[in-house]
């Protein structure tokens, strides 16, 4: 394996900007531009990984300014097979805690005029998205969250914003109407990206507070960056922690389908 290269990717979110012990910081040019920062090389349990906060290591970009081609490609240009994306999130049901992590397994995107996809033409490529997360990695993140003692959803859905404004009360009404359980920036195009190529993806949502429309809740005020970042700086060991037990913890061998998924995906 090359000197700048890698097995593994972890995307930092909101308040996670560092990950690995000895670092060695690459630069890695795309062909979509720049990523949100250099990535830095490193090792846990003998397995090599790339760590790359998404907003920038001074959190300068925003989630709608976010450059999610670049980012993806940087994982895939030094190797990466498995993306890690932890990020905070809001919580859309009271049964979900300030505190608690879920595992998505399923996605819904709101966002709008995202660059989502690296397949512009000329062949039209249509990449399924319909479980958007890996089996075989979200079966690793709940047993290390688990073994953390630290209270997990095995299931839940995420459903993706613009940003960067936070939701209106009727908003939020209408996403847990709908029985979507978290609420972040982030996850999309990102998980997507990986998909299209074939990289397998697990999302771990810290939940740092209740969405502002949660009815069932008392006392639930209007959420604040200030207030997130709180309680992920309070719980970025315990996020530390679960990836360093999954990374150690990951099989050689990918049993899912990821690594095929432009298999029959193309027109030509």
């Amino acid at each position: 394996m090359a000197k700048d290269s890698a097995e593994i990717g972890v995307f930092g979110g909101s308040g996670f900007y560092s990950l690995l012990d000895e670092v060695r910081e690459v630069k890695v040019e795309t062909p979509y531009g720049a990523p949100s920062d250099v990535v830095a090389l490193g090792e846990i349990a003998g397995k090599k990984v790339a760590f790359l906060p998404r907003h920038g290591k001074s959190h300068s970009l925003p989630p709608h300014m976010i450059n999610y081609r670049a980012n993806a490609w940087a994982m895939k240009q030094l190797g990466v097979s498995r993306i890690i994306g932890p990020c905070a999130a809001g919580s859309l049901a009271a049964r979900v805690k300030p505190g608690d992590f879920v595992v998505a397994d399923q996605l819904v995107d709101r966002t709008n005029a995202r660059k989502d996809t690296f397949y512009d033409g000329p062949v039209t490529t249509h990449v399924s998205f319909a479980y958007p997360y890996c089996p075989q990695m979200r079966d690793l993140a709940i047993g290390a969250i688990k073994e953390q003692k630290i209270t997990v959803h095995e299931r839940g859905t995420v459903v993706t914003i613009q940003g960067p404004r936070f939701s209106t009360v009727a908003e939020s009404r209408w996403f847990s109407s709908a029985g979507w359980e978290v609420i972040n920036m982030t996850q999309y195009p990102e998980a997507y990206l990986a998909r299209e190529l074939e990289m397998c993806y697990a999302n771990i949502s810290l939940i740092t507070d209740y969405d502002v429309g949660l009815e069932g809740v008392e006392g639930v005020a209007p959420v604040t960056h200030e207030s997130v970042i709180e309680v992920f700086n309070a719980n970025n060991a315990r996020v530390k922690q679960v990836i360093r037990a999954m990374v150690q913890r990951m099989p050689a061998q990918r049993t899912c389908s990821c690594g095929s998924a432009l298999t029959g995906a193309r027109i030509s």
